[in-house]
């Protein structure tokens, strides 16, 4: 059976509708940078959305090739994830999604060596014929964060973000954004299938 993170690390994928602590260690991603609104059909987050699955499944694939990846095993490709600031703000500002700036990510095993996932941008490039350049392959480190499992819209997540600070705060935490540690969401429900209702999304931020 294939390995998932997301039933493995229930504790970073699964936690309850009631915020909690958790220290987060250092996991390795296949990251795009970019900027604007999300909801923008064709945009730069859509275009980073095929760039990020488009290597990310072939690494999972590439067990049916020639290139051996050393302690490979098979797994699940993880969800979607994104990290999302705004320049003088505090988190986020729902409102203005235009200005927006965000790192979207997949998670990648521990396995995955730098080699690897060149081999995985070339052979993507060639067979895609899309320019996977924008591509990176990162270790982010959050350390202690506040976190929650948001159901509902993501224009809702003001509440849930309301209810994670007050209880980092009865635990004697408050926020510690900067430019390494972010608003970060994890996405759990498609969102062109799920009813929005419905949706679940693990919303963590980092704190001291």
């Amino acid at each position: 059976m294939a390995f998932d993170f997301k039933k493995e690390y229930r504790d970073l994928y699964q936690p309850k509708t009631k915020p909690s602590l958790i220290e987060v260690p250092p996991m390795r991603f296949l990251a795009v940078e970019g900027a604007g609104d999300p909801n923008e059909a064709g945009g730069a987050y859509q275009h980073a959305l095929e760039l990020l699955y488009g290597v990310a499944y072939t690494l999972k694939m590439s067990y049916k090739t020639d290139h051996a990846i050393a302690g490979f095993y098979q797994y699940v490709v993880p969800p979607l994830e994104g990290f999302w600031w705004q320049p003088g703000v505090a988190g986020v500002d729902y409102t203005d999604k235009s200005t927006f700036q965000w790192v979207s990510v997949i998670r990648v095993p521990e396995f995955v060596s730098e080699a690897d996932f060149d081999w995985a941008i070339e052979t993507a490039t060639r067979k895609k014929k899309l320019d996977f350049a924008p591509v990176r392959l990162i270790e982010v480190d959050e350390g202690l964060c506040v976190q929650c499992m948001h159901v509902g819209p993501y224009d809702n997540e003001p509440a849930t973000v309301e209810a994670m600070h007050e209880f980092a705060a009865s635990q004697g935490y408050e926020p510690d954004f900067s430019d390494t540690r972010r608003h970060h969401e994890i996405y759990l429900s498609d969102p062109r299938k799920a009813d929005p209702a419905k949706m679940k999304t693990v919303v963590r931020h980092p704190i001291h």
